[in-house]
Parts: C-alpha cells; sequence; structure tokens
C-alpha cells in the first residue's frame, strides 16, 4: 500500500467524521505505517498554505490552535508553519516575518512524541482543525512590504522614527513591573505623550513626503474572560490612536485597521494596559474579599469596562492635546484613508451592548484603577 493510500483513507476516516471512533481509526492506519510519515507532514504544510489563503496569518492560526487544542498541536502547527514557509514564494510583509520569528520555540518534538498512535491522533485533531477555518477578511501586506523596498530599501512597516517605539516598550514594561502607583502613572503618561508625538511626526512627514503608503491593518487577539470588556479597552487604545477596531468574538481577535506606526502603538499600549488592568482588578478584589464580598465575575467585569471607559477617555485628552490647526488637514486626509480601507474589509458590521456590567463596587474601583493609570495632557510641541 502507498504511503498516500495510508493518509487518504486516514484522512476519511478521521478528518471529516466528528467522533472519536474515526479519529482512533485514522490514527491507528498512520501508526501502523511510518513510511506514511512524510506524506502526513506534507499534507500539513498544505493545510497552512491553505490557511494563509483563506487570509489567516501565522500569529493567528497560532491563536485558534492554543485556544482549541492543548499545548502539543501548538507545537505541531508552529512545525508545520516553518516547515511551509521554507518554500513559500509569495511576497510577505515584515509583520508576516515577525509572526514568523515569533512562533513557539521548538523542544525536541521528536523526543516528546510518545507512541505514535498518540502522535497521530494529535496530528489529526490538528487537521480537524485546519480543516474547518474559515475565510477571513485578508491583510494582505505585499503593496506595504513593496513599497518599502522600494528607494532606500527599508521595509514597509519600519521607519527611522520607529525607534521611538523601544523607548515606549521599556517605559510601559516599567509601569507594569512597579509596585507604586504615582510611577505606574508618570511612566504610563510619558509613553503616551510619546506615542501622540510618534503619530504626529508620522503624518507630517508622510505630508511632506507622498509615497504609496496606506493604511494596513492587524489583528490583536481578545481573549477570554470577560472579552467585551478587553475589547471596549482595544476600541478605546485605537480610537485614541487614528485608528479602527473591528471585534470577532467568535474568533477570538479585533483587526485593527491604521497605519503602521500608529499599529504598533496600539498593539504594545493595549497590552500594557491590560496588564496594569488585571494587576489593578486582582487587588481590588482581594480588598472586596476581605469585606466578605464573593461576586468575583461581575466585579471583575464592570471593573474592566469601568476602566475601558475611562482610559478612553483620558487617551483622548491626551491625543487632542497634540492636534494643532495646521495639523487638522493631514489627520483628516488619514482618517478618511483609514475609513475607506475599514469599510473595503468590513463592508458589513453590527454594534454589540456591553452585557454584564451590574456591580457598582467594580465599576468604581475600575474608573478609580484607570485613573491612577490616566495619562495627563502635554503641552504643545514645537
Amino acid at each position: 500500500m502507498s504511503t498516500s493510500s495510508t493518509v487518504d483513507r486516514a484522512f476519511r476516516a478521521a478528518l471529516y467524521d466528528p467522533g472519536d471512533t474515526g479519529l482512533d481509526t485514522g490514527a491507528s492506519l498512520l501508526a501502523a505505517d511510518p513510511a506514511a510519515d512524510a506524506e502526513l507532514s506534507r499534507r500539513g504544510e498544505e493545510f497552512v498554505a491553505t490557511a494563509w489563503r483563506r487570509g489567516w496569518q501565522p500569529a493567528d492560526v497560532v491563536r485558534i490552535v492554543r485556544r482549541e487544542l492543548d499545548d502539543v498541536h501548538v507545537r505541531l502547527v508552529a512545525a508545520l508553519i516553518r516547515a511551509q514557509a521554507a518554500h513559500d514564494d509569495r511576497p510577505r510583509g515584515p509583520r508576516w516575518n515577525a509572526q514568523l520569528a515569533d512562533l513557539p520555540a521548538e523542544k525536541a518534538p521528536r523526543a516528546e512524541r510518545g507512541d505514535r498512535f498518540s502522535h497521530a491522533t494529535a496530528v489529526l485533531e490538528l487537521y480537524r482543525l485546519l480543516l474547518r477555518l474559515p475565510v477571513l477578511e485578508s491583510l494582505d501586506e505585499t503593496a506595504a512590504a513593496a513599497d518599502g523596498r522600494s528607494g532606500n530599501g527599508r521595509s514597509g512597516d519600519r521607519h527611522p522614527e520607529s525607534r521611538m517605539l523601544t523607548r515606549i516598550r521599556a517605559l510601559l514594561a516599567k509601569a507594569e513591573a512597579t509596585g507604586f502607583p504615582e510611577e505606574a502613572e508618570a511612566l504610563s503618561a510619558k509613553a503616551q505623550e510619546l506615542m501622540a508625538r510618534h503619530s504626529v511626526d508620522e503624518a507630517l512627514l508622510a505630508a511632506r513626503t507622498p509615497s504609496a503608503q496606506t493604511p494596513t491593518a492587524c489583528r490583536i487577539g481578545v481573549e477570554p474572560p470577560y472579552e467585551q470588556a478587553k475589547a471596549v479597552l482595544l476600541d478605546a487604545v485605537a480610537t485614541a490612536n487614528h485608528c479602527r477596531a473591528v471585534w470577532n468574538e467568535p474568533l477570538g481577535f479585533s483587526t485593527v485597521v491604521g497605519f503602521a506606526p500608529d499599529l504598533e502603538a496600539v498593539e504594545l499600549l493595549y497590552t500594557s494596559l491590560l496588564v496594569q488592568a488585571t494587576t489593578a482588578m486582582t487587588k481590588a478584589e482581594a480588598a472586596q474579599r476581605k469585606g466578605g464580598r464573593k461576586r468575583t465575575k461581575t466585579f471583575r467585569q464592570s471593573f474592566l469596562a469601568a476602566y475601558a471607559h475611562r482610559v478612553g477617555t483620558r487617551l483622548a485628552a491626551v491625543a487632542e492635546t497634540q492636534v494643532t490647526d495646521d495639523l487638522l488637514p493631514v489627520l483628516a486626509t488619514r482618517e478618511v484613508a483609514v475609513t475607506e480601507r475599514l469599510d473595503r474589509l468590513f463592508p458589513h458590521t453590527t454594534t454589540t451592548r456591553l452585557r454584564g456590567v451590574s456591580d457598582a463596587a467594580g465599576w468604581q474601583e475600575g474608573a478609580r484603577a484607570a485613573d491612577a493609570a490616566q495619562v495627563k495632557p502635554r503641552r504643545h510641541l514645537p
């Protein structure tokens, strides 16, 4: 029997039957035929390539596998993505390449396989998931990458000014690590000030040096629990940084549309604020428990909702301090471009009502935490 025939029989038994019986049958066939291993891996690379054609990116696939399956499946899909990338001849943008670099590290997969049946079962479970991935909006970076390669050879997602993001990242890391609220507030304020300046500088540079640069998009994970409140927080951060966000609740991410430097700022700030919010929420919750309260879920949901609402207000205020009359036409032009890209990607969107916000104490504590993490307006920059 050919190796291709073994794999075909295993797939017919396991991939299209959601039950355990078909999975066991397929895994038994593969376990009994070591010569089929190479063909099985090749088919996996084809599933990965199909996911790319459906609009998925490396980080998206790893995220959904981690969400739906186990660590062993994450390692398997990371290995498949690396193998497929070795002969992927389609031009990819810098964000894609960064996602490849950030894939989970390999941990001696051969040694961890255990028995052949268990390994084959895990592979088939992964392929079942990959086979059923829906079509997503295409976030094609090819044009941006081509623009970045022309002229000075820079990457389409990277500009000299992006060095400022290294400083921003360091400030936010210190804000997350410190145990002193006043220091965290000062560090977060400085980080947002730099972000606002960075965004304005990029807009002015684009206005003075017209290029083919256009808005792009990225997906940012919005994981449970309390994903609604987290999506609201991400939307607030995106809006304050001249971007737009659309939440995909079933798949656990938001798509953020904007110019590349602003997207970098959104990713950094959202991640940091989420860490700070979680730390503050845990402390507030502990204090509530000492008082005899036990409504943890509603407290946390209300806390994060209030935090997102109040932080959005603070971020908007800081962003406004950077806008002068001469900047309005530039920012308006970029806003139109972002909106047009958003409408092309998502011609039909709906709004959703935030659920579970019913705990007054949680709301008050969340608002208080947001005030502690607020970003202070700064004077206009010369």
